[in-house]
């Protein structure tokens, strides 16, 4: 991507998060819809697994959930603010204020990526690239647990949540998320329709190849 492309963007989702917070998720909300898949992906780690949490919000449920469950847990986020509450509110996490579509990691560093609800704030000219970086950030046998498109829509909403912003969303459809997948070296094993509204969001559990 060249420079400047999708920098104004990145700033409306930075800055709707900043600004909408606590619209988005309470100290104390409940694991929600979230808790079966975290359940989950709990029972296909090993313990005290190393986990990232892309897009990590404010910590709550995916970091707290993992952490709680003696896993070892890294939560990248763009936004200062919920950057700031996930370290208040999961203190045995380490989390970093970074944009994705440019965050360094060491190769074969985690057993598993999760990425709710945050691939899909990136332009998407970014979101091959990044996938392709999270196969290189898995372990042998890692896993992805992912929510990304299930149709294709690019587009913005006022006054997101009630709040005082603007919130951006870009997204490929379930077809093109799995082709990426397949490309980046990662075996999806199953797929799940999430809806929301008058459309959803695909849930994927992909994995990287053991051994």
């Amino acid at each position: 991507m060249s420079a400047g492309v999708g920098d104004d963007e990145r700033e409306l989702v930075r800055r709707g998060y900043d600004a909408l917070s606590y619209h988005y998720r309470r100290d104390d909300a409940d694991d929600g819809r979230y808790g079966p898949w975290l359940a989950e992906l709990h029972q296909r780690l090993p313990a005290g697994a190393a986990v990232l949490d892309l897009g990590c919000g404010c910590g709550v449920p995916v970091a707290r959930f993992l952490a709680r469950a003696g896993h070892r847990v890294t939560g990248v986020d763009i936004s200062d603010v919920q950057v700031a509450r996930a370290r208040r509110l999961v203190p045995d996490g380490t989390f970093l204020r970074a944009d994705a579509a440019t965050l360094d990691l060491p190769p074969a560093s985690f057993d598993a990526v999760v990425c709710l609800y945050a691939l899909i704030h990136l332009p998407l000219a970014d979101q091959p690239g990044l996938v392709d970086r999270i196969a290189t950030w898995l372990r042998p046998g890692g896993w992805l647990l992912a929510t990304v498109g299930h149709d294709a829509w690019t587009g913005t909403q006022d006054n997101w949540l009630g709040g005082p912003a603007t919130m951006w969303w870009s997204q490929a459809d379930a077809a093109t998320y799995r082709l990426w997948l397949e490309r980046a070296g990662l075996a999806t094993t199953a797929e799940q329709f999430v809806p929301e509204g008058s459309s959803g969001h695909t849930l994927v559990w992909s994995r990287r190849p053991p051994g």
